[in-house]
């Protein structure tokens, strides 16, 4: 595939002699479904491979009634050729220059700290949970990479099309940042927002802006991530912390080194143990799930299969600090595989099958 920029089309060369031309119409990073508007699409046919090179679709006659099938990886790197050009044709203004910037580990806490904040705001809220699957390299592609494939293999969340274009597009949200402007990072103690707060800080290592860290624990004294925060709590929280001095120098060097701390370690769970981040055998919550199956098995008359969405929801008030649904769904899946559990229905989902101990 060979592409061209002729701003603000897009020229692809998908096909032998078949060019078709995306027009970009915002200046916000886009997915892979943003792309199946075929409003925006043209296409064209040329005469030989080498035209190309002149081609120019304002001289030319679009074809009628045309279709086309993508591969999900060859239309993940489309998306990334776009958004490289939104990103180098944004102006000053429109690179969300805010009177501030807030940073959430999950985008449900970002959407209710938008509620709380007036506008002008500008709030980047991580696609991903940082507690569940490894974390290293994670500032590089390569590792970006090698946690987009465990997180396809292991992970039934249905955001396996579309994880890697919003992981990537985040992290451009970060890089756009202006250099003048504060910014606020909201976390818990948990194992996901710790290691959040630690990945944004590296990544914001080489800007020059006040960083303001909000303790969502700490000041709200409870122990229930962010997320899970009404907005009236987080507004105000925020009122709170007007006193609030930025990060030193020497702070955030620390929590550079801790980055890079994690980033060389292969756990794929992680736990937020005396203050500190840990990580713990991927098996660690077996234990308690054969256990809450077992009783379920002693609540019924006749030992039957359990929907694994009813085990899920049994497990939550027994963990402290939930790693992610779709761990603990992945983790049953395991223990169906490893002969430990009998399966009826396709596991597709964690509503789709149902399980029982095995006689």
């Amino acid at each position: 595939m060979e592409s061209k920029v002729n701003y603000p089309f897009i020229y692809f060369l998908m096909e032998l002699n078949t060019v078709f031309v995306f027009r970009i119409k915002t200046h916000n990073y886009l997915n892979a479904s943003d792309l199946m508007d075929y409003s925006e699409w043209k296409a064209f046919e040329l005469q030989h491979h080498a035209q190309f090179e002149t081609f120019n679709h304002e001289e030319s006659e679009a074809i009628e009634g045309w279709g086309f099938w993508l591969e999900q990886d060859k239309l993940s790197d489309i998306v990334e050729i776009i958004n490289d050009c939104i990103q180098q044709h944004r102006s000053v203004d429109q690179r969300l220059t805010t009177q501030a910037f807030h940073i959430v580990s999950s985008e449900s806490a970002a959407g209710s700290v938008r509620v709380v904040l007036a506008p002008p705001k500008h709030v980047i809220g991580f696609p991903d949970c940082f507690s569940i699957g490894p974390l290293w390299k994670l500032e590089e592609k390569r590792g970006q990479a090698f946690r987009n494939d465990w997180l396809f293999e292991n992970i039934n969340d249905g955001q396996e099309d579309v994880y890697q274009n919003k992981f990537t597009n985040t992290l451009r949200e970060i890089e756009d940042i202006s250099n003048h402007v504060p910014i606020y990072i909201w976390y818990g103690n948990n194992a996901d927002e710790q290691c959040g707060l630690r990945f944004f800080l590296y990544l914001l290592r080489d800007k020059s802006n006040e960083i303001f860290l909000i303790n969502t624990t700490e000041h709200n004294k409870t122990h229930c991530p962010t997320s899970h925060l009404s907005s009236q709590q987080l507004a105000q929280l925020f009122m709170n912390i007007a006193e609030n001095k930025p990060l030193t120098t020497q702070a955030r060097l620390i929590f550079h080194n801790e980055w890079e701390t994690l980033s060389q370690t292969n756990d794929v769970l992680r736990l937020w143990i005396n203050n500190e981040i840990q990580g713990v055998p991927e098996n660690y919550f077996d234990p308690l799930i054969i256990e809450t199956i077992e009783r379920l098995h002693n609540e019924q008359s006749t030992k039957d299969f359990i929907k694994t969405g009813t085990v899920i929801a049994e497990l939550l008030p027994l963990i402290e600090e939930l790693p992610s649904v779709f761990f603990l769904e992945c983790r049953i899946r395991f223990l169906v595989y490893s002969g430990m559990l009998a399966l009826k229905g396709i596991p597709k989902s964690m509503r789709h099958y149902s399980v029982k101990l095995r006689e």
